[in-house]
């Protein structure tokens, strides 16, 4: 009998509430409960309205701005591009990315290790008592060259002023200052470099700017990449000082010494006038290749000039006015000419080679001093005038 109650019990609690009292029972007692212990959370309902305003709010929302990683990425690269313009050579193989930014610390380590900043005072002193000593030696060798020049202009105008270029005026050459701008920048450049660099201003920025003032112009006579041929020919033009000069002829008058006229070209003048400036600055530039600096009277040099038919297309007057000017400066002259004004040249001329060809296979060579020329001119001429009378 006690198995059989302990059995009912069991089966009672497993067996829904289905009696009417037992439920209506429950139902309260659970009422009661809720009443005495209301939910500490409510349920949240869902608000369409206001969900629907807050999308469309932050669908018009601007993007947001870029991030200060982003700026930081930003300025990495621009600070590698920087780096990569002021030093193309050491820059050469690395780029502007970040990806690259091992690579510049590498460098900046290596740089580090190297200690760079312990030789300054060896590098200011090496800049001041070589570099800059040399390029001040090389610009007053350039200046040496300069007044050399000025020298010979002086002694060949001593020579010019004995002949009359035109009656009772006598030409004299002038040099004056290029106006060529690359020419007058790199003198201005060379004297800059040189500027108090002789114990004057120890300091770091004179130390800076002389640097970048002499490496300027190595870098130019070296050849910059991508523009070689242009500073070969730049290097050629302004270390050769006679582009450094302008020259021309003045024409003065003796009595005074004030100027008549100025040439600086042949342009709007006679054929004559052509003519005589030409010789006047031919054996001006022939004075100058040969280093004239004695008179005619004084040399004892060889001073050989060939001029081939250069008087067949000239007047007499041009003619005599060159042969007269050659001789002043102490030129020895072969002069070849087709029998051609020969009367003007004989009295500046002591011998004659006299070259024939009466056959057409064999030319031939006699050669006569001037005398011995005259001579059988004259025979040859006594010769001929029976039979002209005839």
């Amino acid at each position: 009998a006690e198995d059989l109650r302990t059995a009912h019990q069991r089966e009672g609690h497993r067996t829904p509430l289905r009696h009417p009292r037992l439920r209506l029972h429950s139902d309260q007692t659970r009422r009661g409960c809720h009443d005495r212990h209301p939910r500490r959370h409510p349920r949240p309902t869902l608000d369409t309205t206001r969900l629907g305003t807050r999308l469309t709010h932050h669908e018009q929302r601007p993007p947001p701005p870029i991030t200060h990683c982003h700026q930081r990425l930003r300025h990495g690269v621009a600070l590698n591009a920087y780096f990569r313009r002021r030093y193309p050579l050491e820059a050469a193989e690395l780029d502007n990315s970040i990806q690259s930014a091992g690579e510049y610390r590498v460098m900046r380590d290596r740089l580090i290790r190297d200690d760079l900043p312990r030789f300054e005072a060896e590098f200011k002193n090496y800049l001041n008592t070589n570099t800059i000593r040399d390029i001040a030696s090389f610009h007053s060798q350039l200046n040496k060259q300069t007044a050399l020049i000025r020298e010979r202009i002086a002694t060949i105008n001593q020579s010019l002023v004995g002949i009359d270029y035109n009656p009772g005026r006598y030409i004299r050459l002038d040099g004056n200052p290029s106006p060529n701008v690359e020419i007058r920048d790199f003198i201005g450049d060379l004297r800059a470099c040189t500027d108090n660099s002789l114990g004057g201003d120890d300091s770091d920025q004179y130390s800076e700017q002389k640097f970048l003032q002499v490496k300027r112009i190595i870098e130019r006579f070296q050849g910059r990449e991508g523009f070689t041929d242009i500073d070969r020919t730049w290097a050629r033009r302004v270390t050769d000082v006679r582009n450094w000069f302008v020259f021309s002829a003045s024409e003065r008058w003796r009595e005074d010494d004030a100027e008549h006229e100025t040439y600086t070209d042949s342009g709007g003048k006679s054929g004559g006038q052509k003519e005589k400036l030409a010789y006047t600055i031919l054996a001006a530039s022939l004075a100058y290749q040969f280093k004239l600096d004695s008179p005619a009277s004084d040399a004892n040099t060889f001073r050989f000039v060939v001029i081939d038919e250069a008087f067949g297309r000239g007047s007499e007057t041009s003619t005599q006015f060159a042969l007269a000017l050659f001789q002043r400066i102490g030129l020895q002259l072969l002069i070849v000419t087709p029998l051609q004004k020969i009367h003007v040249i004989e009295p500046y001329v002591a011998a004659v080679g006299f070259v024939d060809n009466p056959n057409g296979n064999y030319s031939r060579l006699q050669s006569l001093t001037i005398e011995e020329y005259h001579e059988r001119r004259q025979a040859h001429e006594s010769n001929a005038s029976p039979a002209s009378e005839v």
